[in-house]
């Protein structure tokens, strides 16, 4: 009992739990990180965070992408998974499209390239003037574009940076759905097909409720990404965008600690930054519990 559970225990608070105990510590002080004190200033940071407007901000985007990117990224995933892996000919053996597992491997290709290299490209892609995006539509007659700031600009500096995020997600979601779609009996499939289901229907009423626990699952973790975001942030916009339209809580905390020195202040955010993402697990777990889970029939 001691070596196989003991053990285990002991080397789990040591490196998981005694850091966020020593985060809310911190995050209760003025360290300022290079220093051998601190003082211990209570709730003063939390206090000081909920009046900082630029934290607001920076809180007000990652909910903004913690909903629009696993959502996007979910749907697109889905649909191409589906397309791949029941969405061929409407007669004989269901099967997906014709040469899917080309269309798998190129679309799994941008995850296995480092976030921030991906950050990077799409960066020297919507450079104005330069860049690709701009030269391309302008060659199709969009001149407006021909200089356009796609990141400096409050209005389409966010969107871009979805579209980055989605880009480099989506392939991987696909490929994970597919897995799961491919555990299902074809039989099930035959069945919805013979009574006369359209591709719509079993993919909404019959795909999705059996790979639920796959959704949620994805979900999570892009949610979770998408509460992160500090590398293709950093590498898109490091400043934080205009009008700070792409600070991200990661960005603040990062400037806060090493340009500025609050460490403390800081340790706060992060504090700030791990409940939202917990609080956002819980409601996706919750959402799902109450709208049946594992439970819910498959409408036919």
């Amino acid at each position: 009992m001691v070596v196989f559970l003991g053990l285990p225990l002991a080397v789990f608070v040591i490196f998981v739990v005694s850091p966020f105990v020593q985060a809310l510590y911190y995050s209760l002080t003025d360290w300022s990180g290079f220093s051998a004190g601190q003082n211990f200033v209570g709730f003063d940071n939390y206090v000081k965070l909920f009046h900082d407007d630029i934290f607001l901000k920076a809180v007000r985007n990652n909910i903004e992408l913690a909903i629009v990117v696993p959502l996007v990224t979910i749907v697109l995933a889905l649909t191409l998974a589906t397309l791949v892996t029941v969405g061929g000919s409407g007669t004989g053996t269901v099967r997906g499209l014709r040469n899917s597992g080309f269309y798998r491997i190129v679309s799994f290709f941008p995850y296995v390239i480092p976030a921030i290299v991906i950050g990077i490209i799409w960066a020297q892609v919507f450079t104005p003037g330069s860049g690709v995006l701009d030269a391309m539509l302008s060659k199709i007659g969009l001149h407006q574009f021909e200089n356009y700031a796609w990141l400096g600009d409050a209005r389409t500096a966010m969107p871009a940076s979805m579209f980055v995020m989605i880009w480099g997600f989506v392939g991987f979601y696909m490929v994970l759905f597919i897995a799961a779609i491919r555990g299902i009996e074809p039989e099930v499939f035959e069945a919805a097909r013979i009574d006369g289901a359209g591709r719509f229907r079993t993919a909404v009423f019959l795909t999705v409720p059996l790979i639920r626990d796959n959704v949620q699952t994805a979900y999570i973790y892009l949610g979770i990404a998408a509460l992160d975001a500090f590398v293709y942030m950093q590498a898109l916009n490091p400043g934080g965008g205009p009008q700070n339209s792409t600070l991200v809580m990661p960005q603040q905390l990062f400037t806060t600690a090493f340009t500025k020195g609050q460490f403390g202040y800081s340790t706060a955010m992060g504090v700030v930054l791990a409940a939202v993402t917990m609080l956002f697990a819980l409601l996706v777990f919750t959402v799902n519990a109450l709208t049946g889970g594992r439970e819910r029939k498959v409408r036919r």
